[in-house]
């Protein structure tokens, strides 16, 4: 008789473990305005450390409905995904410790990774650089912010112009091993209003890449298909049309968006 056949276990997905996981909560990270618990979370043998933002610890918002911004970083999550660049952690929705809230994969930021910000005297960027606008940094002095002239962030700014992002900041953006960068905290995002806020202005009015052009038109078709029902369970109805829209705009222009001068172009602070 010959031996029973072997089963190879399965593989678990970094989706399922933050979904199906048991979290423990490890503490607070306390320089969040809202309630962000830094967790384990295991399941099947596998244990990774994630973010929790439970419901219940979200700030209410004037210009956002209360209780939704969890909701908004999933679907944040999902649009990154369906451009297949891969720029936000892999994040669910579930329930915790504290009641339902967003459950986000950890990322350890590379140390000593690519300076993307920087303030620099002058009135102009220099090579490799893109202005962002002036600043100013104290006894009447003003510099130069500005940002790396870097692939990455370029489909960032394209992910934000889509998601409608009102809050991009430089303590945003982590620097990852093998050349990664992710975007976090995406939590007032999908308005129905314009309310795009970023640090990531330096392509304002530019040509947008071929790539950035045949990712959007992939995310056009998708928006009328799949993720536009994954996205119909996570914002309103008003919100999904204002998210074609907003695809629809990019490609008819071509262009990166510019800050349109009825809201703050610049997220205070801005890191």
């Amino acid at each position: 008789m010959s031996a029973p056949e072997r089963i190879p276990p399965r593989s678990v997905t970094t989706a399922e473990l933050l979904a199906e996981g048991e979290l423990t909560v490890r503490g607070r990270i306390r320089e969040a305005s809202n309630a962000v618990l830094l967790c384990d979370v295991t399941y099947e043998g596998r244990k990774v450390s994630c973010v929790y933002k439970p419901v219940a610890g979200e700030r209410p918002l004037w210009d956002f409905p209360d209780g939704t911004l969890a909701q908004r970083e999933v679907a944040t999550y999902e649009v990154s995904e369906a451009t297949g660049w891969g720029l936000v952690p892999t994040t669910v929705l579930r329930d915790g410790p504290y009641g339902e809230g967003m459950c986000q994969l950890w990322i350890e930021p590379e140390p000593g990774g690519a300076e993307l910000l920087a303030l620099v005297d002058g009135e102009e960027p220099g090579e490799g650089w893109k202005a962002v606008g002036f600043a100013e940094i104290g006894e009447g002095r003003t510099a130069l912010l500005v940002h790396a002239d870097d692939e990455r962030l370029r489909r960032l700014a394209v992910l934000d112009a889509v998601i409608n992002n009102a809050d991009r900041k430089g303590g945003h953006l982590l620097p990852a091993p093998e050349g990664r960068l992710y975007g976090i905290d995406h939590g007032v995002t999908f308005n129905a209003e314009n309310k795009l806020r970023t640090l990531l202005w330096g392509w304002a009015g530019e040509k947008l890449t071929p790539e950035a052009v045949e990712v959007l038109e992939r995310l056009r078709d998708a928006l009328g298909g799949t993720l536009g029902v994954r996205l119909g369970e996570l914002i309103t109805e008003a919100e999904l049309d204002a998210t074609r829209a907003r695809v629809a705009a990019l490609l008819r222009s071509g262009r990166h968006p510019e800050p349109s001068g009825e809201w703050p172009a610049i997220p205070w602070p801005p890191v």
